[in-house]
This record gives structure tokens, C-alpha cells and sequence, in this order.
């Protein structure tokens, strides 16, 4: 079972608008804050997001480099990534393989991918039809 996972992020203010509202509305509740983060729990497992150092902030975070490449999380329904696409564009949150969208895992795999705070890849996949 994960337990937790934390993530630096560049500008917490900024992180802060996209995580809180997604988080809140996937069901995690917030744990706890403080000057320079933040988290949020469900169930046993919890995200943490922290303000980036300074002296570390030259090096920008890429999804393609080694670590962490994205975070996917579930969604009852195909409506429910469906409500969660416009929501991501009325936010101008950036739709990524929007050519394939809503099969790009797959001919079975109803999801929609979004590129968050410091272009981090976020997923959100449909549990069921």
C-alpha cells in the first residue's frame, strides 16, 4: 500500500489553484499546512506538495527525464472524465494526445490526460462504463 508521496513544486500559490479543487473533487480531504506545503489525505495514502528551494528552482522539472512521470487517478465514470475535460479547458489547463483523446491509452481505456502545475502530467481514468 503507498503511503505517501511528495512533490516540490515551483510555486506552491500556483500548484495550490489546480491541486486543492482537483483533490477536493477526486475525495481527498486536507491534512494539514504550513508555510511551504501542504497535504492531502485519502483513505491511508496522502499527497504532499512543497515549495521548491530556491538554490533548486534553475532546474525545471520535466516528465520525460528520470523520476516521476505522472500521477493517474480513478474516476467513476466516463461522464466523469468527460466533465473533467471541460472543466480542465474552461481552466485553459492544457489537454495533452488530444488528437487521441478519450482513447489515448487505448481503444478501452477512457481517460483524460492534462499537463498541471510545472508541466506535470495528471490522469484521470474511468473506473467503469
Amino acid at each position: 500500500m503507498l503511503h505517501h508521496v511528495e512533490l516540490n513544486v515551483s510555486n506552491l500559490a500556483e500548484a495550490r489553484v489546480f491541486w486543492d479543487g482537483l483533490l477536493s473533487d477526486l475525495g481527498y480531504t486536507l491534512y494539514s499546512e504550513w508555510e511551504k506545503g501542504v497535504s492531502w489525505i485519502y483513505g491511508e495514502t496522502y499527497l504532499v506538495f512543497v515549495q521548491t528551494e530556491e538554490r533548486f528552482l534553475k532546474e525545471d522539472y520535466h516528465r520525460g527525464h528520470t523520476g516521476l512521470n505522472h500521477l493517474a487517478f480513478h474516476v467513476e465514470t466516463r461522464s466523469d472524465v468527460d466533465d473533467w475535460t471541460e472543466h480542465f479547458r474552461a481552466q485553459g489547463v492544457p489537454i495533452l494526445y488530444e488528437d487521441r483523446h478519450p482513447f489515448a491509452g487505448g481503444p478501452d481505456y477512457y481517460a483524460v490526460f492534462v499537463e498541471g502545475p510545472d508541466r506535470m502530467k495528471v490522469e484521470l481514468v474511468a473506473k467503469s462504463e
